[in-house]
C-alpha cells in the first residue's frame, strides 16, 4: 500500500485559512477604524453646528435682551413725559384759578386787616396775618364762608399782640378750602 503523507497539505490548508483570517481581520479592523473616523468626523461636525446654533442663540438672546432693556427705558421715558404732561396741564387749567384765588382773597379782606403769609397745600390755603380787632377777624371768616371760591374757613388761632403802627392787633392764623365754582365767571 502507497503511503500518503496529508500533514503538509492540512499545514498548507491552515496556513491559508490563517491568512485569509488575518487578511479579513485586518480588513475589519480598518473597516471598524474608518467607521468610528466617519462616525467621529460626523459627530464632531454635528457638535460643531450645535456649538454654532448656541452661539447664534446667545447673541440673539442677547440682542433681545438689550431691546427689551431700550423698551423698558422707553416707557419709563414715556411715563416721565406723560407725568410731565399731565403736570403742565393741570398748571395750563389752573393757571388762571391761581389768579382768581388771589383777587378772591384781596376782594374778601375787610378793612384794617392785612396778611403776612399764604401757603397753599393741595387745595388747602393756610392764612396768617393781623387784624386791628377780633370783629375784623370775622368779618374776614364771614368774607371768606360767603365767597364762591372759598369753603369751610376754620380759625386755628388768635392772638393778641403790639405790633409796630398799630397799638393793639389780633395775629391770626386759618385755613380755608379751595373750590372751583360752576362757572368762573360766578365769582366776578
Amino acid at each position: 500500500m502507497a503511503r500518503i503523507n496529508l500533514l503538509p497539505w492540512r499545514e498548507e490548508q491552515r496556513e491559508i485559512r490563517r491568512r485569509r483570517f488575518l487578511g479579513v481581520l485586518v480588513a475589519v479592523l480598518m473597516g471598524a477604524a474608518g467607521t468610528v473616523a466617519v462616525a467621529n468626523q460626523i459627530i464632531s461636525g454635528a457638535v460643531e453646528r450645535q456649538v454654532a446654533r448656541n452661539d447664534y442663540i446667545g447673541k440673539q438672546i442677547a440682542t433681545v435682551d438689550e431691546r427689551i432693556k431700550q423698551i423698558s427705558d422707553l416707557k419709563e421715558r414715556r411715563q416721565q413725559l406723560v407725568e410731565r404732561m399731565r403736570i403742565i396741564q393741570d398748571l395750563q387749567g389752573n393757571r388762571s384759578i391761581n389768579g382768581r384765588v388771589f383777587d378772591q382773597l384781596t376782594r374778601t379782606l375787610p378793612d384794617g386787616v392785612y396778611f403776612t403769609e399764604v401757603k397753599m397745600a393741595g387745595k388747602v390755603l393756610s392764612i396768617t396775618g393781623a387784624a386791628e380787632s377780633n370783629h375784623r377777624v370775622s368779618d374776614l371768616m364771614r368774607n371768606l364762608d360767603a365767597s364762591d371760591w372759598f369753603d369751610a374757613p376754620s380759625l386755628t388761632e388768635v392772638k393778641a399782640s403790639a405790633v409796630g403802627r398799630v397799638d393793639q392787633a389780633s395775629v391770626f392764623q386759618l385755613t380755608v378750602r379751595q373750590v372751583q365754582p360752576a362757572s368762573p365767571e360766578a365769582g366776578e
